[in-house]
């Protein structure tokens, strides 16, 4: 059934749909939700809208709630990364869709104005768009919303932002945080995405290169670690003293931006932050010096910044921006400052984001089951939650782990037994 949608071409739906069965088979953790979905309907009578970069891993997402009996709904949280085959098969599979690639600023916000307008109740976010937006120009749909998970870093400063505030008015899951989402996805995920994002756009080799990671979060952590791999020199850069340690004892050299900017041929921003490389960075960096993005908004690279310094600007090729300094430097900006791994690439492998996804799935069914009990606010991911993705990920490989005996949990939780 197809429903009232806003998408490019209902076209391209077999296309999408062979993507969707792509990723089907490297998600065993959420098919056996799926599985159990089917069973009990935790979602009949729901509405649910998700907003996530729209490519095959969120499609089955959004298709597994489907087959929980919900009404969903889907939109994009970043215009380069949606991949149209795919929003046409979710189209063509019953789901409502309002988003497509390359949508502007304008046709952007649209979208994100359609979701709401459908009055979900249960909403999966990243960045937070969809739930700043509630609570300012749909804060009439507050009462009906049960609760809401966030996906990202970004999303989870920004709503502790509004908790802090006092202006946060739905509990709202931060699945970033859980164990069996940022120890893989911001770490395993991002570090591989982004470098395939750079090594497919460029064409250029890693080895041998100074890469300037900013930011030492999990996500920085997989990046820095990818580079390492790849073969380069790797440089941090931080403001947390803890993490700028951490790095130290990883092997990295830390300094600051300006220090780094004139060493780097690579700079991947991951911080979430506005301005981390800017306009003095651009003066002194050297010619082919590649930038790109791997934090949520595009604001990590100052843009205005790139362009006021620059005397001259071309597209090279799809995600290849030159800007010519007035010294001759040229410096290249890639997927417009956006997420570099999903507006130049495929996104985090399947298999990782099998794990994310499933935290997602079993959070929202967790918000469903305890709808009125929660307060307002950003909460932790269910202890049980973390530990049940952990159990099904290793029975789908087949492996197996110890259990403690009695004794052993005896002496454990008898602190007289443990001085012995």
């Amino acid at each position: 059934m197809i429903r009232e949608s806003m998408i490019r071409n209902i076209q391209l739906a077999k296309r999408g749909q062979e993507k969707l069965s792509w990723v089907e088979n490297f998600m065993p953790v959420l098919n056996k939700i799926k599985k159990d979905f089917i069973q009990k309907k935790p979602f009949a009578g729901q509405k649910i809208a998700i907003c996530l970069h729209l490519e095959a891993k969120t499609g089955y997402l959004a298709l597994t709630l489907k087959a929980g009996g919900a009404d969903v709904t889907v939109t994009a949280s970043n215009p380069l990364s949606t991949q149209d085959d795919v929003v046409a098969a979710l189209v063509d599979n019953g789901v409502r869709a309002y988003a497509w690639h390359g949508a502007t600023n304008e046709e952007y916000s649209a979208h994100h104005h359609k979701v709401l307008e459908n009055k979900p109740n249960l909403i999966i976010d990243d960045g937070g768009d969809l739930i700043s937006l509630l609570h300012t120009e749909y804060a009439h749909l507050i009462t009906g919303i049960i609760g809401g998970c966030e996906e990202t870093t970004t999303g989870l400063i920004r709503l502790r932002a509004m908790e802090k505030a006092g202006i946060l008015q739905i509990p709202v899951i931060a699945v970033n945080d859980a164990h069996m989402k940022y120890l893989f996805d911001n770490r395993y995920g991002t570090g591989q995405s982004v470098w395939e994002g750079v090594m497919n756009t460029t064409n250029l080799a890693v080895a041998g290169k100074n890469v300037v990671v900013a930011g030492y979060g999990w996500c920085g952590k997989g990046v820095a670690m990818r580079a390492k791999g790849l073969g380069a020199r790797v440089i941090v850069t931080e403001i947390d003293p803890v993490k700028a340690n951490e790095a130290l004892l990883d092997g990295f050299e830390v300094m600051p931006m300006q220090k780094a900017a004139a060493l780097g041929n690579f700079f991947i921003t991951v911080t979430g932050d506005k301005g981390v490389i800017r306009k003095e960075h651009y003066a002194v960096m050297q010619d082919g010096a590649v930038l790109a993005n791997a934090g949520h908004f595009d604001v990590e690279v100052d843009k205005p910044d790139l362009l006021a310094c620059a005397v001259s600007t071309r597209l090279i090729k799809p995600n290849i921006e030159e800007f010519v300094m007035k010294d001759g430097r040229r410096l290249f900006l890639l997927a417009e400052g956006r997420l570099v791994n999903l507006a130049s690439g495929n996104g985090h492998p399947v298999e990782i984001m099998d794990l994310s996804f499933a935290i997602q799935a079993l959070s929202l069914a967790y918000l469903q089951e305890e709808r009125g009990c929660l307060q307002p606010g950003v909460i932790s991911v269910p202890g049980q939650i973390d530990q049940d993705v952990a159990r099904l990920r290793l029975e789908a490989l087949g492996v197996s782990i110890d259990a403690l005996t009695s004794e052993q949990k005896k002496y454990l939780n008898d602190w007289a037994l443990s001085l012995n």
